[in-house]
């Protein structure tokens, strides 16, 4: 199954289908708009070689707690609320008041990079992480992934400028925008993405 996606990064959705957690969910259930973005770019860094990064941060304020179940209501800047249940993982559950402010900052960043004459083999690794607060600290929480794929370009569409990629799991269909670009890459190459995502929870006490 074929994927067609721009190469101006779009492909960093390919690869952040293993978001998951907390963190994720408050940032998914309150919607794009009420996420403040700090930060978005798409930085090409040389022939061959591109990057581009992203930060979004939501700060929401805890309406609601049910200690029985386990299950936090947050309200978002607009107003909108939804309500988590908190895993036994979550440490200093406790400490959590009404009126306290949840900020959750997400950062996302992606590189590709051209591997001329490389004959790596295809392949797929995946790093994650994760920490959270010590017995008696404020409630906080962070975690993180880091993908890298090898990808081998096998097939080179002028007309198009479509690049085909072929990963461990699946092909990919790329628009090379940039001309110059597209002429460095020929079939047999290999190309390198680094996918690195990262989450930080932070509860602060309520200001009286």
């Amino acid at each position: 199954m074929n994927a067609r996606r721009n190469i101006n990064f779009s492909i960093g959705y390919e690869m952040r289908n293993f978001l998951s957690g907390i963190g994720f969910m408050v940032l998914a259930a309150f919607g794009s708009s009420a996420l403040a973005q700090t930060g978005g770019a798409v930085i090409g860094t040389g022939p061959g070689v591109g990057a581009a990064a992203e930060t979004a941060e939501i700060t929401a304020t805890i309406s609601a707690i049910n200690h029985k179940t386990r299950e936090v209501t947050l309200k978002g800047p607009q107003g909108r609320e939804v309500t988590l249940q908190l895993s036994h993982e979550v440490k200093n559950f406790a400490h959590m008041k009404v009126g306290d402010t949840v900020t959750a900052k997400y950062v996302q960043a992606l590189t590709l990079e051209l591997k001329k004459g490389d004959k790596e083999v295809v392949s797929r690794t995946e790093n994650a992480g994760a920490a959270t607060a010590k017995p008696g600290e404020k409630p906080a929480g962070m975690a993180g992934r880091h993908l890298r794929i090898i990808a081998e370009v096998t097939a080179v569409d002028p007309a198009t400028q479509t690049v085909t990629l072929k990963g461990p799991k699946r092909t990919v269909d790329l628009h090379v925008q940039d001309p110059e670009q597209f002429k460095l890459i020929a079939v047999g190459d290999r190309v390198e993405a680094n996918y690195t995502e990262a989450l930080a929870i932070a509860v602060e006490p309520a200001k009286k």
